[in-house]
């Protein structure tokens, strides 16, 4: 009998062979999938009948008013469309008891009181003569998306739908939900597609008690959730809600759930819970389609939320799923009850959906002690379940209540949130202000030997620009090796792209030099000399090597991955280093990239990232794209690859990632870091912590 990790760990890679024999796709797709957009207003047709203040918030206007949004923001008309059908009893019953269905059947013939007395049997509910179609139409319009993602009519997309599902149960209304939207998609995916790993991501702010008891004991479906929990007094006020419920039988370790102790939690909250429990184990289950419960009730200014995530919030969220599965999401709304906050925090997320850049994520980039008391227990919970959690070594918070004074830092001054009333002037200003679009262009400065390659339509090809005097003699002094008549080729391209991106001509841009090491200093020092002050991460992998003159500037974070190991006194909170040709090893790369490289990245908030294939570099192909997608988070998107031409193959990869194209293959089989990697990991993250608290994992 397998124990612990090992054993979850089996069931999970039961097909590991399979998997690693597909390997990397060996062609992608010329043209973009597209993203669809399931709507249809007849899901407006239910209302409240009667006098119920609990039910009152959810309205027909929370799907109207929001597609008006998406209209009047241009996002809808981008989109795909897709028609809704009406599910099938026989879908309804993949999830609920048939009694229970022709229940809500039933509605579409009572009589007001009739629909009145049926509501009090269950929690929080509503019912109307429209209810079953209304019903049937959202369970429809996921199976439509599912189908669509699936068969790769699209790569993705997002379905309005109302009435919401995450909470209804096998014989049960509740929480304003009929039928079980997600999970019924779950199943249907398992059944009809022959999935054998579905991720859902619940990030309503309430707990989809419905979908957890439908999978929890079933290891095919990995669920998330996050949600107001206090202690077990909010709604709806459950014992498995709490962090050490992680699943029943064979499903045990398959259920996440991270309790929010208090109000208040802001974007810096939730992104490090992704990075610290999410993403480790979605990468290691490696779904082939995740489903999110797109509940907005989690935003700033929802009455039932209290929370102060802003809308750019659910787009890096949407962005760090995105690698997951190829690029197969289905976002499916389930809350949100502040209309204005509810539409733009849509907006964001299909925006993301679409291709578009991130924008920059507001707020201090410090998570609150009562998130890192969440964080903290959910990874000890899950530690004996998971490989990429298995080094843990923090016990859970054995005093729940000890961090509940904790206000974390105010977003814009923003008074406690109770009720939009005393908000309003501050909503107004977050939420009445779409990003900035970024430019979208990529540029691309190779030698003409990349003509050959299978590489995006549109690219900007650069021509070169005269280098200045210091970088003549840079090149001179670094690269004598290399005729001078060279530098125009190998340097001047590189910069040319370096300054296209500096002025926000393209948005990001990869560049190949034969002598990489020189080209990074050169882009250093012309990014530093440029007008604009601009935070610059550079992230270098393999044995390279930065001059100490452009070292702890004020504007530079430094990055080394793989590298050699440097004495004591050449390390600062600006200059980090993970050494060793280990580092860049499968699993140890992993481990680095969800618990250092993009929590310190998100804590430094880059205006441009430079990612560097040094000499001596082990790292696969399939970890520099997954590399390339995360790190655009950050930095809205703006970047710039240099690499040597020896690595001119990897061009075409990472040319694809740059412009937002799924990982051609699966993320499996997972591979662990060694006990000895993963404390060199630990270790450096427990130094760094106070200087970057977006690594932090614990209250200790």
């Amino acid at each position: 009998m397998q124990g612990g990790w090992e054993a979850s760990r089996s069931r999970r890679l039961r097909s590991s062979a399979a998997r690693a024999g597909t390997g990397m796709a060996k062609n992608r797709p010329s043209g973009p999938q597209g993203t669809a957009l399931i709507y249809d207003k007849d899901m407006a047709r239910v209302r409240l009948l009667w006098d119920d203040p609990e039910c009152a918030i959810e309205v027909p206007e929370r799907l109207t008013s929001t597609y008006a949004r998406l209209c009047h923001r241009g996002l809808a008309q981008r989109c795909v469309q897709l028609p809704v059908r009406e599910a099938t009893e026989e879908d309804l019953e993949l999830v609920h008891s048939p009694e229970y269905v022709a229940v809500v059947k039933g509605t579409q013939t009572m009589s007001r009181e009739q629909l009145h007395t049926l509501a009090q049997q269950y929690d929080a509910v509503y019912f109307h003569p429209s209810t079953f179609p209304c019903a049937r139409m959202a369970v429809g319009a996921t199976l439509q998306l599912v189908d669509a993602v699936l068969t790769g009519a699209v790569g993705n997309g997002m379905a309005l739908v109302r009435p919401p599902g995450h909470h209804s149960q096998r014989d049960a209304a509740n929480g304003f939900c009929v039928f079980n939207n997600v999970a019924i998609a779950a199943e249907h995916a398992k059944r009809r597609h022959g999935l054998q790993r579905i991720l859902i991501v619940d990030w309503d702010i309430h707990h989809g008690q419905g979908i957890q008891r439908a999978f929890e004991n079933d290891p095919s479906v990995l669920y998330f959730s996050w949600h107001r929990y206090e202690h077990q007094t909010f709604w709806p006020r459950l014992r498995e809600s709490d962090y050490d419920v992680v699943g029943q039988g064979p499903g045990r370790g398959f259920t996440v759930n991270v309790p929010w102790n208090k109000v208040g939690m802001r974007n810096a909250d939730y992104v490090s819970v992704f990075l610290h429990v999410l993403l480790p184990l979605a990468i290691e289950f490696d779904p082939e389609l995740v489903l999110v419960s797109a509940g907005y009730d989690s935003g700033i200014g929802d009455p039932e939320g209290e929370m102060k995530a802003t809308p750019e919030c659910f787009a890096h969220l949407t962005f760090l799923l995105l690698p997951l599965a190829r690029g197969r999401l289905c976002a499916v709304l389930e809350g949100g009850y502040y209309l204005q906050s509810l539409a733009e925090c849509v907006c964001l997320t299909l925006q993301t959906l679409l291709g578009d850049p991130v924008p920059a994520l507001s707020g201090e980039p410090v998570p609150c002690l009562s998130a890192l008391e969440s964080i903290q227990n959910v990874r000890a919970a899950h530690a004996p379940h998971w490989a990429s959690l298995r080094h843990e070594n923090s016990g859970p918070v054995l005093t729940p209540s000890t961090w509940q004074g904790d206000t974390g830092t105010p977003l814009l001054g923003a008074p406690s949130i109770g009720t939009t009333d005393g908000l309003k002037p501050l909503l107004d200003k977050v939420l009445s202000c779409p990003s900035r679009s970024l430019c979208t262009g990529i540029g691309l400065a190779v030698p003409d030997s990349a003509s050959s390659l299978n590489l995006p339509p549109a690219l900007l090809q650069e021509k070169g620009v005269p280098l200045r005097q210091e970088e003549e003699a840079l090149w001179a002094r670094l690269d004598s090796a290399f005729p001078q008549d060279q530098a125009l080729a190998a340097l001047g391209k590189p910069l040319a792209l370096l300054d296209e991106i500096l002025t926000r001509q393209v948005r990001a841009g990869i560049a190949v030099s034969p002598t990489v090491s020189t080209t990074t200093v050169a882009a250093l020092h012309r990014t530093l000399s440029f007008e604009a002050p601009s935070r610059l991460l550079c992230v270098t992998l393999g044995d390279l090597d930065i001059p100490e003159d452009l070292r702890d500037d004020g504007r530079t974070l430094l990055l080394n991955i793989g590298g050699k190991e440097q004495p004591e006194a050449a390390r600062s909170p600006t200059c980090i280093r993970l050494a060793g040709r280990e580092a860049t090893e499968p699993g140890t790369f992993l481990l680095a990239l969800t618990s250092l490289i993009l929590p310190v990245a998100y804590g430094f908030r880059p205006e441009l990232v430079l990612v560097v294939l040094g000499p001596g570099c082990g790292l696969r192909s399939l970890d520099m794209e997954l590399l390339t997608r995360l790190l655009q988070g950050p930095a809205g998107g703006r970047m710039l690859l240099l690499l040597q031409n020896p690595e001119l193959p990897l061009v075409e990869a990472l040319a694809w990632a740059l412009v937002g194209r799924p990982l051609p293959g699966t993320l499996g089989p997972f591979l662990p870091a060694s006990p000895e990697q993963a404390l060199a990991v630990k270790r450096l993250c427990r130094q760094l912590r106070q200087d970057w608290p977006m690594l932090q994992v614990s209250v200790t």
